[in-house]
C-alpha cells in the first residue's frame, strides 16, 4: 500500500499487518535495509497488534526525491512522513520501534508528536555516544560516513548492480553477529531495489543531511530532565555490534525518563533479523503493558 497524501512530496510505500482492532505497531528499517528487514518479526508482533512497516522517504518503494537532504532526508522530516502515515491509519498512539536510522527517526518522532507515540522498542544507535565516536577504534568503523558524503559514493555504486551487491554485503556481513550472513535471497532483493538508478543516492541522503552517527553524537547535548523522552522505552542493545559497543549504553538515563536496557546476547548490528524472536517479544511486551 501506499501513503495516500504525500509530505513535502513523498509517499511511503507501507505493508499492514494484523488485526486493525488491536493497537498500533509501526517498525522502522536501518541501512541498508528496508522493510523486508522485519519479514521475521511481523508473524509473531501480528496476532497482538496492527503492524505497519514501512520504507522510509529515498527507500525501497517509497518516494525517491532529488530534494535537499538537511530539509527533506534528516531525522526530522523522515518522522514528519511517518507521523502523517499514522494519523492515517491508526486510531491511536502507536508503539514505534526501529533500529539503525529506524532507531533515530523513532526518537524523533517521540519528540516531535509525543500523542503519536506509546512506547519505544530501540536498538542502537541511542543518544549518549558523544564524543567516544571520536576514538580511533570508532573510526575505523565510521568510514563509510564520511564516504557517503563524497559524490565519488555516488559515482562508485549508484546505479551498479555488482558494485551495489559487494557493497551492501560488506556491511551485511561485517556488522552482524557470529555466525549470521544474510541469506543469498535477501542480498537479491536488497540489490534489486538498491541498484535501480538514483536510488544508492537516495538512500545515503540520510548521511548527507548529517543525520549520521558521527554527527548526531557530535551535537548532543544532555537535555533537562523535563525534556527528556518521556514515553516509556526499552532499549535492545546487542553484544556484538561492531558500532556501538555495549559500553555506550551508560548514559541513556540522561534522555529518556523511563528507559530499560536489555541485552541481546550473541547478536550484532541487525537484530530484527539474527534475534526476531527476541525482538518481537519486546514489541509484544510493550503492547501488552500498554493495553494492561
Amino acid at each position: 500500500m501506499r501513503q495516500e497524501t504525500a509530505v513535502d512530496g513523498f509517499r511511503l510505500a507501507y505493508d499492514r499487518t494484523g488485526d486493525r482492532t488491536r493497537p498500533t505497531v509501526v517498525l522502522l528499517h536501518g541501512w541498508p535495509g528496508d522493510r523486508t528487514d522485519y519479514r521475521e518479526v511481523v508473524p509473531l508482533v501480528a496476532p497482538a497488534a496492527d503492524v505497519i512497516v514501512p520504507d522510509l522517504r529515498g527507500f525501497g518503494a517509497s518516494d525517491k526525491l532529488d530534494a535537499e537532504p538537511a530539509r527533506q532526508y534528516d531525522a526530522a522530516a523522515q518522522a514528519r512522513s511517518v507521523a502523517a502515515l499514522l494519523e492515517q491509519v491508526a486510531p491511536g498512539p502507536a508503539v514505534v520501534a526501529g533500529y539503525d536510522i529506524g532507531s533515530r527517526i523513532a526518537q524523533a518522532l517521540a519528540k516531535d508528536r509525543p500523542d503519536l507515540v506509546r512506547s519505544l522498542v530501540i536498538a542502537p544507535p541511542l543518544p549518549g555516544i558523544g564524543d567516544r565516536i571520536l576514538a580511533p577504534e570508532a573510526q575505523r568503523e565510521f568510514w563509510y560516513q564520511a564516504f557517503h558524503n563524497l559524490e565519488l559514493s555516488s559515482q562508485l555504486v549508484d546505479g551498479r548492480p555488482e558494485a551495489v551487491r559487494a557493497y551492501l554485503r560488506y556491511f551485511w556481513s561485517h556488522w552482524s553477529g557470529p555466525g549470521y550472513e544474510p541469506d543469498a535471497e535477501h542480498l537479491d532483493h536488497l540489490v534489486s531495489v538498491y541498484a535501480a538508478p538514483g536510488a544508492f543516492t537516495a538512500s545515503i541522503a540520510w548521511y548527507r543531511a548529517g543525520a549520521g552517527a558521527v554527527a548526531a553524537s557530535l551535537a548532543e547535548r544532555a537535555p533537562a530532565a523535563r525534556d527528556r523522552i518521556a514515553v516509556p522505552t526499552t532499549v535492545l542493545w546487542p553484544e556484538h555490534d561492531p558500532l556501538f559497543p555495549v559500553e555506550w549504553s551508560d548514559r541513556i538515563g540522561q534522555f529518556f525518563a523511563t528507559a530499560r536496557l536489555s541485552r541481546l546476547d550473541g547478536v550484532g548490528h541487525f537484530s530484527p533479523l539474527e534475534a526476531p524472536e527476541r525482538f518481537a517479544a519486546a514489541v509484544v511486551a510493550a503492547v501488552r503493558a500498554d493495553t494492561g
